[in-house]
């Protein structure tokens, strides 16, 4: 890894995947909600990976660090951050709001990167316009929580679940930045190790809060394998390839597609309603990241067109 963001096509490439599948995620983890308690949901799907991640970063002869640099609690931090929390973040959040706005909420993880990559990140610096990105988009944000969220009373769960789902959006802002100023590690031993230690953290308060999971049939298993292996554990491996090499601003990149394709996705085969208040929140906050990201969209394309035919 090194200080100066490395962007390429194949970094263009990863996080259209990563939008793609990360869009779907939670209309597929809205259907398993209804075969299983909220962390019982993120306990299977991250075990679930855990178990397939793992495997193959021992047949790999389990590398972690690759040099003599070592640094164990930052790892765990983010380890947390990057599966553990925000993964029972968004299983109980949507308990209570629709899959379209937990993908639109993702769209967050853009704008809370940009101050703290400003200030721990090299060749991160928050300039003007992407100021003026992030306060478009945080005006985004506003409008995608709602006036209700900040009243007290009358207002039920929803408020909480919209602000579970934020508080998930800030977790990945966080990991990002903790994975990309981690010592070098192997790829698949960090992905395996993020979610080894997220479930050694999810499955304990999954058992304190529900007892034992009840069967989920064939449709509930299904369904939690699938969040487990596409979503959480190929995309959680693309997504740590993505923040250490092209960097964490430019990762938050695919959270351009994260919100059109919940959207869509949940309006066409959930039948989610299609507010007002979560277009205009979609706009705002893609306009946002748009500013923000302006740079690195100027600086791929010049290289591209540099290069020899």
């Amino acid at each position: 890894m090194s200080d100066t963001p490395n962007i390429t096509l194949a970094s263009w490439i990863m996080i259209i995947a990563l939008g793609f599948v990360w869009g779907g995620t939670f209309m597929v983890q809205a259907m398993a909600l209804e075969t299983e308690p909220p962390l019982w949901v993120a306990a299977g799907r991250i075990t679930f990976a855990a178990v397939i991640t793992g495997a193959v970063w021992i047949a790999r002869g389990a590398r972690m660090f690759t040099t003599a640099q070592r640094d164990w609690p930052a790892l765990v931090a983010a380890s947390v951050l990057s599966a553990a929390a925000p993964f029972m973040l968004l299983a109980w959040g949507q308990q209570y709001v629709t899959s379209s706005f937990t993908g639109v909420s993702m769209a967050a993880v853009a704008l809370f990167v940009l101050p703290l990559a400003h200030f721990l990140l090299p060749g991160e610096r928050l300039t003007m316009r992407r100021a003026i990105g992030f306060l478009i988009g945080f005006a985004g944000i506003l409008v995608l929580m709602g006036p209700e969220t900040f009243v007290s009373t009358g207002a039920g769960m929803e408020p909480f679940g919209r602000l579970a789902c934020l508080g998930a959006a800030a977790c990945y802002a966080v990991s990002s930045v903790l994975l990309r100023r981690l010592p070098p590690l192997d790829p698949v031993g960090i992905s395996a190790a993020t979610l080894l230690i997220g479930s050694a953290v999810v499955v304990p308060l999954a058992l304190a809060s529900h007892g034992l999971p009840a069967d989920p049939g064939p449709r509930g298993l299904a369904l939690i394998a699938l969040l487990g292996l596409l979503p959480t554990a190929a995309a959680n491996l693309l997504r740590i390839i993505v923040a250490r090499t092209a960097g964490p601003v430019f990762m938050s990149l695919t959270n351009y597609q994260v919100p059109l394709w919940s959207v869509s996705l949940g309006v066409i085969f959930l039948g989610e309603p299609l507010k007002l208040s979560l277009l205009l929140a979609t706009a705002l906050i893609l306009v946002g990241v748009a500013l923000t990201q302006w740079g690195a969209l100027v600086r791929l394309f010049s290289r591209q067109n540099r290069r020899p035919s």
